[in-house]
Formats: C-alpha cells, sequence, structure tokens
C-alpha cells in the first residue's frame, strides 16, 4: 500500500473536503448559556436537564445522494440522525423534518424510505414542513435525544495516552446506488440493529472511553480526524490493525459511510472492555492507534508512514 497516494485520496476526497466550509459557519453562532453544555464540533448540542440531558442534532442529506436514489437517501435520512444521538451515549426520543420537492414520484420514493427507517430504529416523525412545489429536492431531518448527564459522551475530549478503538460492522454490502455507502442496516432486524446503536450508550454509562464519534461522511479516518481537531489533539493510526471488509481496498473501505460504525478513545486499561462491549454488540472491534500530544494524524503500515493531517496547518472543520 502506497501511503501518500492514500493521504492524497483521502485529502481530496469530498466528504472531507465538504466539511471546511463548517467553522467560518459556526463562528457567527457563539452561544452564552449555562444551559448549553457543549454544540459545535459534537455530533448532537448537549443541553442541560436536570440529571439527565436533551441532545439536539440535526442532518441535512447529501444531494448526490438524494438524486442518486431518493427511497434509500429517505432511509439513510433517519439512519444518520439516530447514529448522532447513539454517538453520544444517548437514545433518540423523535425527529421533525423539512423536506422540498420538485417531484410526486420523488417524494413518494423519499417517504418510503423515510418509513423504513422509523421501522428498523424506532423513533417517530412528529412534524416539520412541507414544500410541495420547489425548483429542487432536498431533505433535512432534526432529531431529539437523551443521556444520563454522567455518561455523555463527547467529541473533544480525547487524551493523550489514549488508545483509539473502533467499532463497526463489516457483514454489508457496497450499496448498488450509491458507492460510498456501506450498507449493513437495510437488510438487519431491527433488534440488532438497536442493540448496535446500544454499544455507545452502554460504554458511555459504564465510564469506559474518554470521546468518541459515529463515522460519518468523511469515512473512519476522516472522522477520526474530526475527533482529533476538536480534541487538540493528534494520533497514530495502524493501518494494518483496521478491520476491513473482505474484497475491499483500503482507500475505497476509508472513503465509506458505514451503515453502523463507532470511533472512540479510551485509558488503556479499559480498551479491552471497550472492545468486548462492540463485539457483544455484533460489531468487529480493534485498537487502531494511540492518541499524541502532537497535533498530526499520523498513519503506518509496517514501517511506511505519513502524515494525514497536520493541525497546525490543515482544517477539517475548521472550528475553534
Amino acid at each position: 500500500m502506497n501511503l501518500e497516494s492514500l493521504v492524497f485520496e483521502l485529502r481530496e476526497f469530498a466528504g472531507i473536503t465538504r466539511k471546511k466550509a463548517i467553522g467560518e459557519f459556526v463562528q457567527y453562532f457563539k452561544v452564552n448559556s449555562d444551559k448549553i453544555i457543549a454544540y459545535s464540533g459534537e455530533d448532537a448540542a448537549v443541553i442541560d436537564d436536570g440529571d439527565e440531558v436533551l441532545l439536539l442534532a440535526a442532518d441535512g442529506i447529501w444531494s448526490r445522494l438524494l438524486e442518486a436514489d431518493a427511497e434509500w437517501a429517505g432511509y439513510c435520512a433517519v439512519l444518520v440522525n439516530v447514529h448522532d444521538i447513539a454517538a453520544m451515549g444517548g437514545w433518540p426520543v423523535a425527529m421533525v423534518d423539512v423536506f422540498s420537492v420538485n417531484s410526486r414520484e420523488l417524494a413518494c420514493d423519499v417517504i418510503r424510505g423515510l418509513r423504513e427507517g422509523i421501522k428498523k430504529f424506532q423513533v417517530p416523525i412528529i412534524g416539520g414542513h412541507f414544500h410541495p412545489d420547489t425548483p429542487y429536492s432536498s431533505l433535512d431531518i432534526s432529531i431529539l435525544g437523551k443521556a444520563k448527564k454522567d455518561a455523555v459522551i463527547l467529541s473533544s475530549t480525547a487524551r493523550p495516552g489514549d488508545v483509539v478503538v473502533v467499532g463497526i460492522d463489516l457483514d454489508g454490502r457496497v450499496h448498488p446506488s450509491f458507492q460510498i455507502n456501506w450498507d449493513t442496516t437495510s437488510f438487519k432486524d431491527g433488534e440488532v440493529l438497536l442493540r448496535q446503536l446500544g454499544s455507545m450508550r452502554t460504554l458511555g454509562e459504564r465510564g469506559l472511553v474518554t470521546a468518541g464519534k459515529d463515522i460519518s461522511n468523511p469515512g473512519m479516518l476522516g472522522t477520526l480526524g474530526m475527533l482529533l481537531e476538536a480534541s487538540k489533539a493528534g494520533a497514530v493510526v495502524d493501518l494494518d490493525a483496521i478491520p476491513i471488509p473482505e474484497g475491499l481496498d483500503m482507500a475505497s473501505w476509508q472513503k465509506m459511510y458505514p451503515g453502523m460504525g463507532f470511533v472512540v478513545t479510551a485509558s488503556p486499561e479499559k480498551a479491552d472492555e471497550v472492545i468486548r462491549v462492540f463485539e457483544s454488540c455484533s460489531l468487529s472491534s480493534a485498537r487502531i492507534g494511540e492518541v499524541v500530544e502532537e497535533r498530526r494524524l499520523k498513519i503506518v503500515s509496517g514501517e511506511d508512514a505519513a502524515v494525514l493531517f497536520d493541525f497546525e496547518e490543515d482544517q477539517i472543520t475548521g472550528i475553534e
């Protein structure tokens, strides 16, 4: 494997590069409230609610996906939102949507996907807004969740000396309509999926992890990069330790949005228990690296090494 070629591919990958506008945008929305525990840079905002917290997140579906397969886009709109709540160690409560369409056929396809997602993940859509006559089509969903206050998993709290652990479902396929989706959920029973999502709640409530994120559009290493950027830290990752489906090359795998996957950090003495939790929830898991103080994400394979991101110079989201 040529690491420099992999670095070039990932640094040019749209799933990563399109995150760069976030930091410039969110700087206009500074929050000054004792009730808001965490917000920008996290998978969901964390709002104080006594012994529990409210988790509030939103996701817009990439137009490329909506154009490629509207039904799959509707399903993924639910999938990505429940992931954001799970990543924080919480459980989802309900969703609202904003849906704009210029085609009744597309609207019907999206609705079929939404209904399937609601059925699989048992989270209702309870309202929102519908534009039936726009010159474009778009789909956005916001989700409300809850978590125990002392069990919330943040992205910004990884520490040098922690180990990096992934939990991911390898039992899937490249989705035929959207080649950067690794589908592991459409053909599985909802009980299996809820158990997989619940792995993060278990990790949070047992205090086993120091930070975590769900693996999203930037892929596994890109998502880890966002976690490190938020934590003002770096990491060294052993590519040879990364769980990978049979038949996929590493470059393709690192550009996949997986149906079910998380990357977390943990103290070395808790890492084995983190792996056991993931594996008990039907996720493949492994230690893949270590958090370091130097603010670079370095990848290694055998004797070869390369820097994927140097956070003193590079930005993924640019959130301060």
